[in-house]
């Protein structure tokens, strides 16, 4: 196959230069468990798989932007001397026509003046993972001595801002920050200062005989330690229920919607944005997956970031001839892919929100309902409120946007149909009509009808 051939199938890949390594405990942090997989103490990739990883990498690459992510467990454990390294390597195997830029997901609480001068220098994007205010965000995110690590994190995040570093917040959704979107939302916005945000929902399934060990975390279990795998029907206490997703990213949305459009960009309604449109962004809400590769630091490349655990390892890329474009184009690479879409249970391929959800991730496909052949997504219930409440919203936004109405004309229209929403609200109850379950009104069902006429029209 001739090269410009093997650069035929876009894709992307996460680097975990420090394997599974981190310098705090989160509770939920399914990752921490995965150095089991690995016979090795240290997890350091070497510099020789580094060169390795970012020549074959471009060289798969497509030319125009290029994406080069770095997480982790907690990558910045390599020290600022490794990104300077990347740096300097990527300089030397970018072709002319690539434009490639770096981001790095941290906890930010090793932070420092220098770890500052590099990103900005060398024009990194910076993920930071906070999960709220001081109260909410220590209750999980703690160190290797169970105590928080706001004020650590906090102070890296100001200063990254202080340098001019960019920045994006990364939040996951559990069980305790799910009970406050608002306090959490606008202190992100009105203490932090965060103009992108992405809320992940903590999904931490488990078979039913490890329910306890799950329980303490991922590191601290007792006994035996367990590798996380995709497996089992049960869930961890930490686990965000359905209904509490939905609300919360529903209150978000209108507060969003009211207040901020234009100024603060949340990814999920990027991403419904993006499918109205027929160009999905976010793997979890695309038809398909399986280009967004994850590499650890040993050179070994697995299908996912959600799936390293043995059976989805695609090779490595320190092999003699194993080069990026063979592993996504490889036969076991797209059968992963075609799963999602392949194994929808009946509600979804019937549901008016399948534009935007297309079944969510399948790592959290758990729940087994009756008459369905495959499960269904554990967020399923929260999705559904989610996507059903906004879609009218986007829908009108969209249309402004294609005709250049300016972001404050976006939130006068949202406030007044929010208000026409609660009037007719109001109008139901003063007869008593309730709800049992959640359907979509008229609006939704045919909102949701014009967005999948634009996707089946754009694909």
């Amino acid at each position: 196959m001739l090269a410009a051939d093997r650069r035929n199938i876009p894709f992307s890949a996460v680097c975990k230069p420090a394997g599974a390594a981190c310098n705090i405990n989160c509770e939920y942090c399914f990752f921490l468990s995965k150095d089991l997989l690995f016979d090795e103490r240290g997890q350091r990739m070497s510099d020789e798989t580094l060169e390795t990883y970012i020549r074959e990498y471009l060289s798969a690459q497509l030319d125009g932007p290029v994406e080069a992510p770095w997480q982790g467990g907690e990558p910045t454990l390599r020290g600022v001397e490794f990104f300077e390294r990347t740096s300097e390597l990527i300089r030397r195997y970018a072709r002319p026509g690539q434009r490639v830029r770096q981001s790095i997901q941290t906890n930010a609480t090793l932070i420092n003046e220098r770890w500052c001068e590099l990103l900005r220098r060398e024009n990194f994007l910076v993920g930071v993972s906070i999960d709220g205010p001081k109260e909410i965000h220590d209750r999980y995110r703690v160190n290797k001595a169970g105590r928080g690590t706001f004020d650590l994190t906090e102070r890296g995040w100001r200063l990254l801002k202080q340098y001019g570093v960019e920045t994006s917040l990364l939040c996951t959704v559990n069980s305790n920050n799910a009970k406050h979107p608002t306090e959490v939302y606008r202190f992100f916005r009105d203490d932090l200062g965060a103009d992108f945000i992405q809320f992940i929902p903590i999904v931490e399934r488990v078979p039913r005989q490890y329910r306890r060990e799950a329980e303490h975390g991922w590191i601290k279990t007792s006994g035996e330690r367990i590798l996380y795998r995709q497996q089992g029907d049960e869930v961890t206490s930490r686990t965000v229920r359905p209904d509490d997703y939905g609300t919360f990213m529903t209150t978000i949305f209108d507060e969003w919607a009211t207040h901020d459009v234009g100024r603060v960009y949340i990814q999920q309604v990027d991403s419904m944005l993006a499918n109205y449109f027929g160009r999905p962004t976010l793997c979890t809400h695309s038809r398909t997956c399986g280009d967004a590769l994850a590499v650890l630091h040993n050179g070994d490349v697995y299908s996912c970031d959600h799936f390293v655990e043995p059976g989805y390892r695609l090779g490595n890329i320190t092999d003699p001839g194993v080069g990026f474009a063979d592993l996504v184009g490889s036969a076991q690479q797209q059968a992963f892919g075609s799963r999602k879409s392949g194994t929808l249970p009946q509600r979804c391929l019937s549901c008016p929100m399948r534009w935007a959800c297309n079944g969510g991730c399948p790592k959290d496909r758990l729940t087994h309902v009756e008459g369905e052949r495959f499960p269904v997504n554990y967020l399923c219930r929260g999705f559904y409120r989610f996507f059903s409440h906004a879609t009218p919203y986007i829908v009108r936004m969209a249309k402004e946007m294609m005709i250049g109405r300016s972001p404050e004309a976006m939130m006068q229209g949202a406030r007044e149909m929010m208000a026409a929403e609660r009037n007719a609200a109001a109008a139901r109850d003063s007869v008593a009509v309730k709800e049992t379950t959640v359907v979509p009104d008229a609006s939704v069902a045919q909102g949701a009808k014009i967005s999948q006429d634009v996707l089946e029209s754009a694909s």
